[in-house]
């Protein structure tokens, strides 16, 4: 048998040609709370190698604390890392240098920050176990069937939609008062019952763990840099709020400028909300269609475009309350308004249909293949989606949404107002 495996000589192969690898000049290593004794051989390799190692004082300090570690120069960030990455990229370019990460760096960490900043190749990663895997490891909980929610430089308020009875949520906080701030939110979400554990320190010598219920928990402070684990339990009374279109219309602050529950389960179904897509709710009002919008998933991104100055404060506080603080106001009336906008994947016209050159603002900045919905109640609005639906096609629907009501001491049907409904993908003819 020949050394190619019983191949015959003569058989014609393919030829593989391994190109030699150029050496990623910019290495980001995870660490966690152990520092350097917790580290792989791989990692250890890479920062006695390193001519500049970076990273937070606290990191550093993890490196600094072992006699066997590198000798590399270590320099603590010196301001915020999206103004500080750009010049250290530019000033340490023909370098050797390691980055310092908790944990896993692509998870909430500076990895991707790099990547997306200095190209895949020039970034290698040597991961850590992170944080959320050290808890669900702690806890025993399956991380597949956990939500992480970030409040790390982000508003807490995004845990709201991650509040359903019986799920599961690791919650990141840096500051010192972050569980009590957590147990505030579920005690007055009604989700009082809550089991919350406080992790810290995990996989170092210093880690605790401790639990207690949001309701029963005494104020005070922990490390800044921790894990609140929460096992979701309903109060008595507590309203379901899933991620799926048609929030009852009471879980809105409005002044009557709605788009109804039924309606706006329609609505939102003919737009297609895709994670990671960006829709237009011209005309907010209430801003109820771009926050269910954003519910649907974490990466979901809307701009709600209104008018007026005391409903864009009741969007904000609606988005807050519903866990969508990322959500953008834009002052103005539309087609104006829309100049200048991030371009939509979709765009939602609950007000303004009638105005001269709304519709085809919107359907200008749409892209082939995204969604335009029109909502109109009047006789006039109604001709005008007609109108537009003779010239570009799409769907027109009328819908129509009765509620049993007492009559006496009987009960009967009343209608609310039919909605008509033009509903348009845009084809590449229409570009």
């Amino acid at each position: 048998m020949s050394e190619s495996g019983g191949v015959p000589q003569h058989a014609e192969q393919p030829q593989f040609q391994p190109q030699p690898t150029r050496r990623a000049r910019l290495v980001v290593i995870g660490i966690g709370a152990d520092g350097w004794a917790g580290l792989t051989e791989a990692a250890r390799a890479e920062l006695r190698q390193a001519e500049v190692i970076l990273g937070s004082r606290r990191q550093l300090g993890l490196i600094a604390a072992s006699p066997s570690a590198t000798q590399a120069a270590g320099l603590a960030w010196s301001g915020p890392l999206l103004t500080e990455l750009p010049r250290v990229l530019d000033e340490y370019h023909d370098r050797r240098v390691c980055v310092l990460a908790s944990g896993d760096p692509m998870f909430f960490g500076i990895g991707s920050t790099l990547v997306r900043l200095a190209g895949h190749d020039r970034v290698r990663v040597v991961p850590h176990p992170s944080s959320i895997s050290l808890a669900c490891a702690r806890l025993g909980w399956a991380l597949e069937q956990t939500d992480v929610i970030s409040a790390v430089g982000r508003p807490l308020a995004a845990l709201q939609p991650a509040i359903q009875p019986g799920r599961r949520v690791l919650v990141l906080v840096s500051e010192a008062n972050g569980a009590d701030q957590v147990c505030e939110l579920l005690r007055a979400r009604g989700a009082g019952a809550s089991v919350v554990s406080l992790l810290s320190g995990l996989g170092g010598a210093g880690e605790l763990i401790s639990a207690t219920t949001a309701a029963g928990r005494e104020a005070g402070p922990h490390d800044p840099l921790a894990i609140v684990a929460i096992e979701c339990r309903a109060d008595p009374g507590f309203q379901p709020l899933p991620r799926t279109p048609g929030l009852p219309d009471d879980a809105f602050e409005t002044d009557g400028q709605l788009t109804k529950r039924e309606v706006r389960a329609l609505t939102l179904a003919a737009l297609v909300p895709i994670p990671g897509q960006l829709l237009w709710d011209v005309g907010a009002g209430s801003g109820a269609v771009g926050i269910e919008w954003m519910r649907t998933h974490p990466s979901c991104r809307s701009i709600a475009i209104e008018p007026r100055a005391d409903r864009r404060l009741r969007i904000a506080r609606n988005a807050l309350t519903l866990g969508v603080p990322g959500l953008e106001i834009v002052a103005g009336q539309a087609p104006a308004a829309l100049d200048g906008l991030a371009r939509p994947d979709a765009v939602f016209l609950g007000g303004g249909v009638s105005v001269p050159g709304v519709i085809q603002a919107a359907l200008e900045a749409l892209p082939p293949g995204g969604r335009l919905v029109a909502n109109g109640v009047t006789v006039q609005t109604e001709a005008v989606l007609a109108n537009w639906h003779a010239s570009h096609g799409g769907e027109l629907t009328r819908i129509s949404v009765q509620r049993a009501e007492p009559i006496g001491g009987f009960t009967g049907w009343r209608p609310a107002m039919p909605v008509t409904q033009w509903a348009l993908t845009k084809s590449k003819e229409q570009s």
